[in-house]
């Protein structure tokens, strides 16, 4: 697993995309706050405050492209960035 300061900042930057470990994603996403229920391959997440949640599905190794546009939206429209008060 990355450094997930390193994650963040690659999913914030959005480059590229298609390149985000979904295990990094999921841990960034639990890191930040969010609960993470399992059924079959779906990950849902959420977290009290956050209306949305999150359907995560790996694409391979890989996060699938919107879905890291997702989390990004999220990050930034609630201010999640700061994992040091996570």
């Amino acid at each position: 697993m990355a450094d997930l300061d390193k994650v963040l900042s690659q999913v914030l930057h959005g480059k590229p995309d298609e390149r985000v470990s979904f295990e990094d994603l999921r841990a960034l996403m639990v890191k930040l706050g969010f609960r993470d229920r399992i059924s079959r391959s779906h990950h849902i997440c959420w977290k009290e405050g956050i209306e949305e949640i999150l359907n995560l599905r790996p694409g391979g190794s890989f996060a699938k492209p919107h879905e890291v546009r997702q989390v990004r939206h999220l990050i930034l429209k609630y201010k999640l960035g700061d994992l040091s008060h996570a």
